[in-house]
């Protein structure tokens, strides 16, 4: 656009200000000149256009009135045009500008309006030439950026060289990749996640009485992130738009980049468990691969196995933006149900804050990390304690559980630490309640057991032995199935599961009686006790 001031300054119009209107006004952006003589032309003037008029409108209306057309159209000013039959500008004309707030400019009989119309048509094309030079330096600054390198750091760098904006890059997992003349807050990434999670996705939002306006950032089709600009997008100008879309766009190259370099570690990751588990020839390559990530393999190792328990729609992976550390903290990438919720990247991120060397797996129904380990032994169950608490932070409602197999004394002796970290993890992901973590020593042999077995037998054996307890409890109001659980929890003790359940022991008798009557066990035989601790057992399973 151009203004009422860059129009007086071009020597050739001949442009003179009779009236400057409100202070600022010739400074404000015109959008274009519309030329016209009708005596109400509100309906056909667009907003900040500058009328050009000669007067001929004189003869059917006031000044007064064709001013107040010119008002109602909300348009930048008028131009008058000088002619013989009116050598000056009618004071009639003037005071009515006057009285509207409306700047009046006069043009010398010489100059015909097409020099104005010219003379925008110049500046628009200058405007474009040099916005479209300014399109070009700035896409040639984010290639060098990325190139070298730079990530989404470098990219934001770039922009803030030519728009003082507050920005940041937001991924859909809630993390913020970089920031430049601001900084959010964890709610305020956290909500930007949640509006990248809409169909469609938000465009601006509300972080905690700050509007931002979004830019999304993807790669291949999906939402990755998004260009987080802490100004209401109302309050853009064009070039800023168009600046903060371009580096969007190149955003979306680095987010593809390194999800291609995020592949290619998540099968060379993949790989090191079937080396581990294989034995044999490929074991002798399990040396090399950590090194690779940079473990050393010569120093003791431990295992730890994660999964989430509770069914959860998954969540697409989360964006590989900023990520050129991978190597140095060992992360991985993902695939498969349990990795594609993002609990890799998690795992990933809390082993490389904390400066711990290691390589992180997903799989299909777990996620295995192998980290470098000195101290004691007793000091990983609090380790995977707060590995959960971050985990938990990432995912808040979600139920996540570890699995730890011990600590291997070097590379090659890691086959049975893995296999004992996912046996546990197993188990306890099929647990509704109880502790979140557990090492494979600490689990009931019986737990393990059942682990082997097909689920839906398991469930069928527990269904048939139950229901018909809890079927009498539903009829009678009874408490035959918590009898029973006290009694197995109190070892059989009569007297202390009598007490504990506030009753006589005769009572408690004839209680156990009526369930031996309903499921065809008696608790008196080991044989029947073990039918029904497994039932409660597997009762308390996923």
């Amino acid at each position: 656009m151009f203004t009422l001031e860059s129009l007086v300054a071009n020597a050739s119009l001949r442009l003179k200000v009779l009236l400057p209107g409100p202070e600022g006004a010739m400074d404000e952006p015109v959008a274009w000149v519309h030329n016209t003589e009708l005596p109400d032309p509100s309906a056909y003037v667009r907003e900040r256009e500058l009328v050009l008029t000669n007067g001929l409108w004189a003869g059917q209306v006031s000044a007064a009135r064709f001013v107040a057309g010119v008002r109602r159209a909300r348009a930048a000013g008028i131009v008058f045009g000088l002619r013989a039959e009116t050598p000056v500008t009618p004071p009639d004309l003037v005071d009515a500008c006057r009285d509207a707030g409306l700047p009046l400019l006069e043009i010398a009989p010489e100059v015909p309006f097409t020099a104005i119309s010219q003379a925008v048509s110049a500046l628009y094309a200058d405007q474009r030439r040099e916005s479209l030079a300014g399109t070009v330096r700035r896409g040639d600054a984010l290639a060098t950026a990325i190139s070298r390198g730079a990530g989404v750091s470098g990219v934001l760098a770039v922009l803030r060289r030519d728009h003082d904006l507050p920005l940041a890059v937001v991924d859909r997992m809630g993390r913020t990749l970089a920031a430049a003349g601001t900084e959010l807050d964890d709610a305020q990434a956290r909500t930007v996640a949640a509006g990248l999670a809409r169909r469609p996705p938000a465009l601006e939002l509300d972080l905690g009485g700050v509007t931002a306006a979004l830019f999304l950032v993807g790669a291949v089709g999906d939402v990755d992130a998004a260009l987080v600009c802490l100004r209401p997008l109302s309050t853009l100008g064009a070039a800023e738009r168009e600046a903060l879309e371009q580096a969007g766009r190149f955003l979306s190259l680095e987010v593809a980049k390194q999800q291609a370099v995020q592949a290619i570690e998540m099968r060379f990751a993949g790989e090191l468990l079937d080396m581990v588990l294989s034995g044999g020839t490929r074991a002798g390559e399990v040396a090399g691969r950590l090194r690779a990530f940079g473990v050393d393999p010569s120093e003791p190792l431990a295992v730890c196995a994660l999964t989430f328990t509770d069914p959860h729609p998954a969540t697409p992976p989360g964006p590989v933006g900023g990520r050129g550390e991978v190597a140095s903290t060992g992360l991985a990438g993902e695939q498969g149900p349990v990795a594609s919720t993002g609990l890799a990247e998690a795992v990933g991120d809390f082993f490389g804050g904390a400066g711990i060397p290691a390589v992180v797996i997903g799989g299909t129904h777990d996620v295995v990390v192998v980290f470098a380990w000195r101290d004691a032994d007793s000091e990983l169950p609090p380790l995977a304690q707060r590995l959960l608490a971050a985990v938990e932070r990432r995912f808040p409602g979600r139920r996540a559980v570890a699995g730890l197999g011990g600590v291997a004394p070097y590379a090659a002796r890691l086959r049975q630490p893995l296999l004992h970290a996912r046996e546990a993890c197993r188990v306890l992901r099929r647990s509704r309640t109880g502790p979140v973590v557990r090492s494979f020593a600490e689990l009931g042999t019986h737990r393990l057991l059942l682990g082997l077995v097909d689920q839906e037998t398991l469930h069928g054996f527990a269904h048939d032995l139950l229901t018909p307890l809890r079927d009498h409890d539903a009829r009678r109001g009874g408490d035959l199935e918590r009898t029973l659980r006290a009694f197995l929890d109190h070892d059989g003790h009569w007297a202390d599961t009598a007490a504990a359940l506030h009753v006589h022991v005769n009572t408690l008798r004839n209680r156990l009686t009526k369930v031996a009557d309903l499921t065809g066990r008696d608790v008196g035989r080991t044989e029947d006790r073990v039918d029904m601790f497994l039932a409660l057992a597997i009762d308390a399973m996923d």
